[in-house]
């Protein structure tokens, strides 16, 4: 349990939604937290599929037609890094959201902090996982999977051999003096999806040879994959579990509408006026 329980916490385990209102609801949770004291935690998935990009990804990266063809929605996060391929099968995500003057200033021990239940739902799970013990060089930077991976905030397995690969990653950025950690967890592969989604060419093999899965590494469903997520969150802040309130949901789809699902936005970063 985190030195962060004796405040008020909420666990939210989340209807599926879209990328733009998914991506909404981060940035209400920090207004939450800052205006009546409420944290969040929670576990969610994606309907429909949806590309969420890099903060600083360039549009000509995605292949805009494929993912029309496949029914991919296409969002922008607030965090850097590549384009991560999300849905309902292969992807598990999560969020933390706690006011920044309750969590440490350096940025490492921060990601050190809040993914302490993310390692903690692994062992639950039956996946020797682990931050990356030493980084690797990027295959295709424009992919969240396939760039550098970092020892910071990457997570690999099996972590106790030498050979590992990717199953986690995980991303920070401030808002309005709120620090919000979000991340994917890869339960299982879709690689034709996960590169195809991407303008380069390439291979669906070069995505398996570098990432692996919860499915791979447990053979456990992915409900009881989820359940290990939200149990974990929730005991590392010792949070209720909760609902988002009407206001919150009205809030994040106005706030969808105005920028996460917005042309300006997901192609150059632009807020609608």
């Amino acid at each position: 349990m985190t030195d962060l329980a004796d405040r008020e916490w909420r666990l939210i385990k989340d209807d599926p939604r879209d990328g733009a209102t998914q991506m909404s609801l981060e940035e209400i949770a920090a207004q939450t937290a800052l205006e009546d004291d409420l944290r969040t935690v929670r576990v969610y998935d994606w309907e429909p599929s949806t590309l969420s990009l890099g903060y600083q990804q360039e549009p000509d990266t995605v292949d805009w037609d494929f993912c029309e063809e496949h029914g991919v929605d296409v969002t922008r996060r607030q965090t850097g890094g590549g384009g991560i391929y999300h849905d309902s099968v292969a992807d598990i995500s999560y969020t933390i959201v706690a006011p920044a003057a309750e969590v440490p200033g350096d940025l490492m021990d921060c990601y050190a902090m809040f993914c302490e239940p993310i390692l903690e739902a692994f062992s639950r799970m039956g996946v020797d996982a682990d931050f990356a013990g030493a980084k690797q060089e990027a295959i295709y930077r424009p992919s969240c999977y396939l760039r550098d991976i970092h020892p910071a905030h990457d997570v690999v397995a099996p972590a106790s051999e030498s050979e590992t690969k990717k199953i986690s990653g995980n991303a920070q950025y401030r808002q309005r003096d709120v620090v919000i950690q979000h991340g994917s967890l890869s339960f299982d592969l879709e690689p034709e999806t996960h590169v195809g989604v991407f303008a380069a060419d390439i291979e669906p093999q070069t995505f398996t040879d570098r990432v692996t899965s919860i499915r791979e590494q447990a053979g456990i469903d992915r409900e009881e994959a989820v359940d290990c997520l939200a149990s974990a969150l929730g005991e590392w802040c010792d949070a209720e579990e909760g609902e988002w309130r009407d206001g919150e949901l009205e809030a994040a789809a106005d706030l969808a509408e105005r920028k996460f699902g917005a042309e300006g936005w997901v192609c150059d970063r632009a807020l609608e006026a």
